[in-house]
């Protein structure tokens, strides 16, 4: 599990890129001590031997999620 930090959040141009495969995933928000986040959980491929086990989860706060939409508003011009 891992949380977004804005401080070390910069673009990398990467040589070689592929789509991935889509999995099932959930999210959910929460909050602790008066802290909200954003929590997005992955479940892996259909092939793996345990389906309903999280393999990845994303954590994003207020200040992670303003420049996520920054981003995604430039990038796919929304």
């Amino acid at each position: 599990m891992a949380q977004i930090d804005t401080n070390n959040f910069q673009e990398k141009k990467k040589e070689r890129n592929n789509i991935h495969e889509k999995v099932n995933s959930s999210y959910s928000f929460f909050e602790i001590n008066g802290k909200k986040i954003f929590q997005i959980d992955m479940y892996g491929s259909s092939d793996r031997q345990i389906t309903d086990k999280v393999s990845q989860s994303i954590q994003i706060d207020k200040k992670a999620a303003e420049k996520l939409i920054e981003l995604l508003r430039k990038e796919f011009n929304i």
